[in-house]
């Protein structure tokens, strides 16, 4: 069994923000993979489903994003799981805005939900980086995080959400390389092998009815003086 967390911050003034996506990303897997209704446990929102051929557990903790830990750790002891058994999805701004890679272990780079689970199971789990980009300057990435996605925005989105739920299954079943190769083939398709080919250029010809020309230079070079 996996259980998949989506991270994020609880409520309606929130639901928007890019630090919300990883919430997002589970709400898009439960609605595309008809996934039970959420109910509440372990601080958060659970749903409990099927992908590929595998029971999946979905949480979105509910102690805000800083606090994300306690409730991870909580779903991972009753489930009886490792935290290899975990992935997680959150937003990354290291990332241009609609790439998704996928990470197991490390470092949390900063990201306050990341620490806050590395300190209640360790580092050894999953992880799906979404890209919502970077302000710029490090002072103003808290309030970056915090703001809704701009309209211009909506179409990656929009794209990267069903990539993920797309590619879901694969995660479910270990196999994060072939999750990558969905998101990759969604985000970037394979050009054709076959190009127009460009006409060829054009000679120019002589009038088929011209008679070739039959004196000698010597007499064409006297006519010109005549």
């Amino acid at each position: 069994m996996k259980l998949l967390v989506g991270l994020g911050n609880p409520g309606p003034k929130y639901a928007n923000n890019r630090h919300n996506i990883g919430f997002m990303a589970l709400d898009r897997i439960a609605d595309d993979h008809g996934f039970a209704p959420w109910r509440s446990k372990f601080q958060g929102q659970l749903s409990e489903g099927r992908l590929g051929s595998g029971k999946v557990v979905l949480l979105k903790p509910e102690t805000f994003m800083n606090n994300s830990g306690q409730s991870v750790g909580e779903a991972m002891r009753f489930f009886k799981l490792t935290p290899e058994d975990i992935i997680v999805l959150h937003d990354e701004i290291d990332l241009a805005p609609s790439k998704v890679r996928y990470k197991f272990a490390g470092g949390h780079a900063g990201h306050n939900g990341l620490r806050s689970i590395h300190a209640h199971i360790g580092d050894t789990y999953g992880r799906v980086r979404i890209g919502v980009g970077h302000p710029g300057r490090k002072e103003a990435v808290p309030g970056y995080v915090l703001r809704d996605f701009a309209k211009a925005e909506a179409d990656w989105v929009e794209n990267v959400l069903r990539v993920i739920a797309d590619g879901a299954p694969h995660l479910a079943n270990g196999d994060s390389g072939k999750f990558m190769n969905a998101v990759a083939l969604r985000t970037a398709p394979p050009r054709s092998s076959t190009t127009a080919k460009k006409p060829a250029p054009k000679t120019e010809e002589k009038p088929q009815n011209e008679p070739e020309d039959a004196r000698s230079p010597l007499q064409r070079l006297m006519d010109k003086f005549k």
